[in-house]
């Protein structure tokens, strides 16, 4: 049964409607995908919180669930219960923090059901324990953009600050994962992307050197390297963010200090270790380094990526070290861009080869101040959606009606990001 819409999400589709004009099929893509997170993937739950499974896997990934949320930001700011239901997201993601902190997923209920058996400190609350530094950075982000979108401040409590301390306390120790880490994973019977080496432990990384380690990619593939650099730069421009509502909301000197150093430790990391001097594009950006001298030339379709960079805020798109990096990835330098009849641009490893991320086209758009590159991309979107009028997670770059994964809520939340964008609706920050 289809939930009513709220009236505020009906006045704007039907603003965006003027605005398209004749443009009959992504009118009614941009209904579909639009309202497919708030009408299918959306609980909100009896103690005020919000419950948001990723779409046809009956669990909820902190990060996923930001970012299927985002695109109601611009309802947000005259809709209480938008509002509301983004700042009940907010408490639920930080009460799984608490919980466990290396967690990427979660169960509606302490009910112990589960991706796998894994070998790794599970409870009844956790889906899947893969530990990825975006599921720690997407809920900072979260509560910090309905601040700047509505002025709410309610989301910043007691709950909020201790999960705050929890995130640094991982970040610290993930600084020297050798050393000081209680985390590993392993998973039997499985492909080797799915486990990490080392009897859990991943690959090994030079310790101390800013960087925080991440056993996981964003797409819950194991990392090749473990220093992430696109999460890394997430870290940083989150860590700013509790720097400011620190200063500006809580009044907490010592926690904004503290967030700061460790920002601060990250960016000459990055800087530092994740910077190559490439013989094609110049300076650029690696997707993963060890600190020892071995880097990953790649791009992934997931969010944080390279690509990514002026959307999560970490450089302007205009950075030449960004527009370098973008060049090259964009390019067969990068080992999963796929270009076919029908479509070009980034896919995963996660995915089978030429299939092009819908996910990574919404990106591609999002990073261009370009209105002619956001339009060229909403009409590849469009003409690839497989005559579903929905996004996909990949799809093959020669014929579109072979996709995977056809309720991805993520792809259908980054699609209506784009057009909201193009249509001047941004998300402010």
């Amino acid at each position: 049964m289809k939930k009513t819409l709220p009236l505020s999400m009906q006045e704007l589709i039907q603003e965006i409607n003027q605005k398209l004009g004749t443009d009959k099929k992504l009118i009614e893509m941009f209904e579909k995908c639009y309202t497919n997170t708030l009408d299918t993937t959306v609980k909100e739950l009896e103690d005020g919180t919000t419950y948001v499974i990723t779409g046809d896997i009956p669990a909820m990934w902190l990060r996923d669930s930001v970012c299927q949320l985002r695109p109601y930001y611009v309802l947000a700011a005259k809709d209480e219960q938008i509002a509301d239901m983004i700042e009940g997201l907010v408490s639920r993601q930080m009460k799984y923090i608490l919980i466990d902190a290396y967690a990427n997923a979660f169960n509606e209920a302490d009910n112990n059901k589960c991706w796998e058996k894994d070998e790794t400190e599970m409870s009844g609350w956790i889906w899947e324990r893969k530990y990825e530094i975006d599921s720690l950075c997407f809920p900072l982000q979260m509560g910090y953009l309905l601040w700047k979108n509505t002025g709410r401040i309610s989301q910043f409590d007691e709950q909020f600050v201790k999960a705050v301390y929890r995130i640094l306390e991982v970040w610290k120790t993930e600084q020297n994962h050798e050393d000081k880490s209680p985390y590993s994973f392993i998973r039997k019977e499985c492909y080797f992307t799915d486990t990490l080496s080392r009897e859990g432990k991943g690959s090994l990384v030079k310790p101390n050197i800013g960087l925080t380690w991440s056993g996981f990619r964003p797409s819950d593939d194991a990392c090749t390297y473990g220093y992430l650099i696109p999460s890394n730069m997430f870290a940083v421009v989150v860590l700013g963010y509790v720097e400011e509502i620190a200063q500006e909301v809580l009044k907490d000197e010592k926690l904004a200090k503290e967030v700061r150093v460790l920002a601060d430790e990250i960016k000459v990391g990055i800087e530092t270790y994740g910077v190559i001097n490439h013989h094609k594009f110049g300076k650029v950006y690696a997707y993963e380094v060890d600190g020892y001298g071995n880097y990953n030339i790649m791009d992934d379709a997931n969010v944080p990526s390279l690509l990514s960079i002026p959307y999560i805020g970490y450089l302007p798109e205009e950075d030449e070290t960004y527009q370098n990096t973008r060049r090259m990835i964009l390019s067969e330098m990068n080992p999963y861009y796929y270009k076919g009849k029908v479509a070009k641009g980034i896919g995963s490893p996660h995915t089978p080869i030429n299939y092009i991320w819908h996910i990574s086209l919404a990106m591609q758009g999002l990073t261009s101040s370009d209105i002619k590159e956001k339009k060229r991309i909403l009409e590849m979107m469009k003409e690839t959606d497989g005559d579903t009028g929905l996004m996909h997670e990949g799809f093959h770059v020669d014929d579109p009606k072979e996709y995977t994964r056809e309720w991805f809520s993520w792809a259908n939340a980054m699609f209506s990001e784009l057009l909201l964008d193009y249509c001047g609706y941004k998300v402010k920050r």
